[in-house]
């Protein structure tokens, strides 16, 4: 996949907008290729509750889909002065507690209803955990990852 292409489709979407872009640093973590990008305008592009930013995320994956007819996409993660960087580290942490407490319990934990990217996070950061198992539940706006304990495989 062409990190140039993606870095001129988010410019060519900023240069539509009154917002500028300060910095844009590319970067891969965990698989992830992650386009950092520094703007003073910051809260017209993230929006309320990070929408914007998960908008302007699935805009830019459609549209680098397209013009490389349909390759995989969903490893890109547009960022915006790190907000979501923040918020994947914390649903990292809320993980693992709720993996410790499944474990401690031996049952199954239920997160709050979350978008399919933020779930995809989980389901990636405990994939490699022993003993625990996630699956996605619900409908809609009301899907949520639901973290399992399965036992020991010894």
């Amino acid at each position: 996949m062409s990190e140039d292409l993606i870095k001129t489709t988010i410019e060519n979407i900023f240069a539509h907008t009154a917002c500028t872009i300060s910095k844009m640093d590319i970067s891969l973590e965990d698989g992830m290729l992650w386009f950092m990008i520094e703007t003073p305008d910051s809260r017209f592009m993230i929006g309320r509750e990070g929408e914007t930013l998960r908008s302007l995320n699935h805009l830019v994956r459609k549209m680098v889909e397209k013009s490389t007819e349909a390759e995989e996409t969903s490893n890109i993660f547009i960022d915006i002065n790190g907000y979501q960087k923040k918020r994947f580290d914390n649903l990292k942490n809320v993980a693992h507690m709720m993996a410790e407490r499944a474990k401690y319990f031996k049952s199954n934990i239920e997160v709050e209803p979350m978008p399919a990217n933020e779930r995809r996070i989980i389901h990636m950061f405990l994939e490699k955990i022993p003993d625990i198992k996630t699956e996605s539940e619900g409908y809609g706006p009301n899907r949520r990852v639901v973290i399992k304990y399965v036992g020991s495989n010894y």
